[in-house]
């Protein structure tokens, strides 16, 4: 285990003008210790190796300029990506049908909607969603079972124009 008293003391040392610098960079206070704690993990990381240098603090501005730098990259290319494509397409409005399914699915156990999902949504087999899960196909089979069986009076209601306590769903 690494002794984390010569980090510790590093850090405390260092971490006010680090931050400053990567402030005077920026110009944003938020960002800058954000790039700063970024930095000073990836310092921690390779402690082993940043520590034998013959000035850390040094690696650590490095550090935390280069991914200011990245994320600016990734910035300028959002937005040249956008010129080029135009804005995404618009997605389609929730359709209460879709609604009424996600508020069902959130009534029943997570394992049970996790297999509903991954069957009738994502469309796997038997056989993937056991894989993925990591449980036996005989247990895939009970979980759809089970959760169909939950799911059902949640959605039937709703076929016949009532919600689950027997009103008649309010429109907005």
């Amino acid at each position: 285990m690494r002794d984390t008293s010569d980090f510790d003391a590093f850090y405390a040392g260092s971490v006010r003008r680090v931050t400053g610098h990567v402030y005077a960079m920026t110009g944003d206070r938020a960002d800058a210790e954000d790039l700063a704690q970024e930095a000073f993990a990836r310092a921690w990381q390779h402690w082993d190796k940043v520590s034998g240098y013959a000035d850390p603090e040094a690696w650590v501005r490095t550090v935390a300029f280069r991914a200011r730098v990245s994320a600016w990259r990734k910035t300028v290319n959002r937005l040249r990506a956008h010129r080029r494509h135009g804005p995404p397409d618009a997605k389609p409005e929730a359709s209460v049908d879709n609604v009424a399914i996600v508020a069902a699915l959130r009534r029943i156990p997570a394992n049970q909607r996790q297999a509903i999902v991954l069957h009738h949504l994502v469309g796997l087999s038997l056989e993937e969603i056991a894989a993925e899960t990591d449980v036996a196909v005989g247990t895939v089979k009970a979980r759809l079972s089970r959760g169909r069986r939950a799911l059902a009076p949640h959605l039937a209601d709703r076929e016949n124009g009532f919600t689950s306590d027997g009103q008649e769903p309010r429109h907005a």
